[in-house]
């Protein structure tokens, strides 16, 4: 199709296209980097490219993101026409302008760490025999009615072992040490409770607690160490590649660091 003075032609939607708008319905914010992951995009130029035209079909939703070098970095959210054309759920979060600026957003920055988390879970190989990843679950509200607890995201993985549930909370350092006491409470209450069994077919799990520095890490580790040496598993870092699987992980008491799971079980 020829193009009619400045006009663009009709975009035709690709299965590649239809599978991003659906994981934007679990990951709700996406940046650049994370979309070529996601979408498989060989350049950084395909990628700005396709979701511009995206964006300008309005299945997407742009805005920029204040960066601490006073730059900024685009990125993205779902609109109710790309939830009905990928046959996903609409979260309807957004009510700010196009293109607008977001100087100090919590939400978004956290929910991109989360996004990182579930990238290096389901996009990036797993380099431990016999493991694959099975299922992510988001949360928008708590994991019951008499709970007052959203986990960050919850995930299988399929082991030679049996499958390995876990919990994920990623800190940035806004929750105080009362707060995450009264969590481990609520982790413990749920845990304990017939609920994780109806919910997620499981009565075994991990909470693995990503934080943003060592020192906040150790924090958090102490404070959750005085209720509990069960479940809790603690690192620094960011997790984006093969990090994850590395020996990495405190648990609540012990100072040798743990892989997730062991390449040589």
């Amino acid at each position: 199709m020829k193009r009619n003075g400045n006009r663009r032609p009709g975009l035709v939607l690709q299965e590649r296209d239809r599978h991003l708008l659906r994981e934007l319905s679990v990951m709700r914010v996406i940046d650049r980097e994370q979309a070529k992951l996601v979408a498989g995009f060989g350049s950084t130029t395909r990628a700005n490219l396709r979701l511009l035209r995206l964006t300008e079909a309005k299945l997407l939703r742009r805005f920029f993101l204040g960066t601490v070098a006073g730059g900024r970095r685009a990125i993205y959210v779902l609109t109710e026409r790309g939830a009905q054309l990928a046959d996903v759920a609409y979260h309807g979060l957004w009510r700010r302008r196009s293109d607008e600026l977001l100087v100090a957003d919590f939400f978004v920055r956290h929910q991109l760490l989360v996004n990182d988390f579930y990238c290096a879970l389901r996009y990036r190989p797993i380099p431990v025999p016999g493991v694959r990843f099975s299922r992510w679950i988001a949360f928008s509200k708590p994991l019951a009615a008499w709970l007052p607890l959203i986990p960050d995201g919850y995930f299988d993985l399929e082991t030679p072992r049996g499958t390995g549930a876990c919990f994920i909370e990623i800190d940035r350092g806004g929750e105080s040490l009362t707060v995450w006491k009264e969590k481990v409470r609520n982790y413990l209450a749920f845990i304990d409770s017939e609920e994780p069994q109806r919910l997620f077919g499981q009565n075994r799990f991990r909470v693995l607690v990503v934080a943003n520095s060592s020192r906040r890490m150790l924090s958090i580790r102490r404070a959750v160490g005085s209720l509990t040496d069960r479940l809790f598993w603690f690192t620094e870092c960011e997790l984006k590649e093969e990090d994850l699987w590395n020996r990495v992980w405190l648990r609540p008491s012990g100072d040798d660091r743990q892989a997730l799971i062991e390449l040589n079980p």
